[in-house]
């Protein structure tokens, strides 16, 4: 089992290390931090997890990470640094907020229209960035609010990535079945998955290629049973709080506008979207069920001028491929604690913070 700290057994005096808190509310956020917990376990400095809501479960935590049960622990614990993958976090908590992002920019858009990725909510000290697409606009929102830093990182999500020497050149790779890895978003007006189901059916009991089948934690269950029916030896629906293996197994990817297609590009690898929507010229889109297989066929021929748009993707979504985005993450984060220069200071938001101690029960 997990250590668990409470409020009881608070243990932490000495403030000559830092404490960093990871703050998660979903499965996937395990993935995305476990590779910052262990550049912060490596400088001998202590790391703990906070887990929100009902939509994250304990029994992902492993036996030598520390559980924070309530936000008394939290205040008990104070941490100097609360990592957060996520657009939203509490302000009242002890420590300075850390944006690192649940996934890439992948175009949605808010109900006003405005690019959701982009939209402050007034939560975050610092945001560390995954590349030049990302950074160039928060710096002009910087400069605009004057209330956070924003430091260009890489994506600590992505160190056992790279690490891992999942980047291999496809023309060396010799498989007997090519692999197709299909991931969905889980809005209504943008997930693919009810509309290719009866062809990715099709698809896997020809045998012609290998099926995984991967969602969104919020995917409405009816359609994951739906997915889970048409199993076969083909066909292999997976359940997981790291993609990352998955990435790594597949040749081409089908999807829509989740942004886990841009984690998979980064492996030089080709995507097929269906309905994605802002289709660029790195992508394979489809407006027909029925093209499916004739896109997946081509892009498996890795043609020059897709790779090459490919490429030049990368290089402005997140060209940092040496697996040490999570070192470059703790010392932006060390150059905001030492920094001379003051933030503004946030705006009240006095609905979001009701709204917020509300879900946590804290009224302190």
């Amino acid at each position: 089992m997990p250590q668990i700290i409470s409020s009881t057994q608070s243990q932490f005096k000495n403030k000559i290390k830092k404490r960093y808190l990871f703050y998660i509310s979903q499965n996937y956020s395990f993935a995305i931090l476990r590779p910052l917990q262990k550049v912060i376990k490596a400088r001998t400095e202590q790391v703990a997890w906070f887990l929100e809501g009902d939509k994250v479960e304990p029994r992902y935590l492993h036996n030598d990470e520390t559980h924070l049960l309530s936000i008394k622990d939290v205040f008990d614990y104070t941490p100097d640094v609360i990592f957060y993958p996520a657009n939203i976090a509490p302000t009242f908590l002890p420590g300075i907020n850390v944006a690192v992002f649940h996934g890439f920019d992948a175009g949605k858009l808010d109900k006003l229209g405005n690019n959701d990725h982009f939209k402050i909510r007034h939560c975050f000290d610092l945001y560390c960035t995954q590349g030049p697409s990302t950074t160039k606009p928060f710096l002009e929102l910087e400069k605009k609010f004057k209330s956070f830093k924003v430091i260009e990182t890489g994506w600590c999500a992505l160190d056992e990535l790279y690490q891992d020497n999942a980047l291999k050149k496809h023309s060396k790779k010799v498989t007997t079945k090519k692999t197709i890895l299909f991931c969905s978003t889980f809005s209504k007006k943008l997930s693919s998955a009810p509309y290719l189901l009866e062809k990715i059916k099709q698809l896997s009991a020809s045998g012609k290629w290998q099926w995984l089948i991967q969602f969104h934690p919020k995917m409405p269950s009816d359609i994951v049973n739906k997915y889970k029916s048409i199993q076969n030896e083909h066909l292999t629906f997976i359940e997981t709080d790291n993609v990352v293996p998955l990435l790594q197994q597949a040749d081409v990817m089908v999807c829509d506008t989740s942004s886990v297609l841009m984690i998979f590009l980064l492996l030089n690898k080709p995507v097929v979207t269906f309905k994605n929507i802002s289709p660029k010229d790195y992508l394979v889109d489809i407006k027909d069920p029925e093209k499916l297989e004739e896109a997946i066929e081509y892009a498996l021929l890795l043609p020059t001028e897709l790779m090459s748009k490919i490429d030049d993707f990368i290089k402005e979504m997140h060209p940092y491929n040496d697996g040490k985005s999570s070192e470059r993450v703790l010392e932006a984060v060390d150059e905001v604690l030492v920094s001379d220069i003051p933030l503004k200071k946030k705006p009240l938001n006095l609905i979001r913070k009701f709204k917020m101690r509300k879900k946590l029960g804290y009224w302190r």
